[in-house]
């Protein structure tokens, strides 16, 4: 991608975030992965009650730069490149971010790593899963009603696309099932982050 154009990307992305947490000395970067339904907005909407972080949520993201999105290759890897470097940029000013996307490949999470790395800042990975019944329900009240929390557009057919594409994180993380009781993992995090 042009330089230019992932300048401008990268500003447009910067304005759309909601306002943002206090710098500090060593942000923390928390990677959330996990498929469509599985409650990982919800998972970092109740992370944000606990600690001041501005969540990137890829959804929002894509619909800030594409206002009626295709979801088609070259537009997914135009946006995650202006992510990429919104991280990075936020990360050097010390802001503590959370990256919601479904990040289900370890190709992709490799960049996060790197940049995690190279910055020498604190990365928390979290594996978001619930059962396949459960997302199902969910997934079919999400296309039915008005969800302010989340941004997707995902279903179904959606989830079942893209289950294959799911690799092992191959580093440390924590798993946590929304279908059940979060807190004990948030209790983790939380403490994981302030160590």
């Amino acid at each position: 991608m042009e330089h230019t154009q992932l300048v401008s990307d990268v500003q447009r992305l910067t304005g759309s975030l909601e306002q943002l947490p206090e710098p500090v000395v060593k942000p923390a970067f928390v990677v959330v992965s996990g498929l469509p339904g599985t409650g990982k907005s919800y998972f970092c909407s109740q992370l944000v009650q606990r600690l001041p972080f501005v969540i990137l949520e890829s959804d929002a993201l894509r619909k800030a730069l594409f206002p009626s999105p295709n979801y088609s290759s070259a537009e997914s890897s135009r946006l995650f490149q202006a992510i990429h470097l919104l991280i990075e940029r936020l990360l050097k000013r010390g802001i503590p971010l959370i990256l919601d996307a479904t990040n289900l490949s370890e190709r992709y999470r490799e960049h996060l790593y790197s940049i995690a790395d190279r910055l020498d800042v604190k990365l928390i990975l979290v594996r978001v899963e619930a059962p396949p019944e459960v997302v199902r329900e969910r997934l079919k009240t999400r296309r039915g009603g008005v969800n302010l929390v989340n941004k997707s557009d995902a279903d179904w057919a959606v989830y079942q696309k893209m289950m294959p594409s799911v690799q092992k994180i191959r580093r440390n993380h924590f798993a946590v099932d929304t279908s059940r009781d979060i807190t004990p993992v948030l209790d983790k995090i939380v403490r994981e982050v302030r160590r």
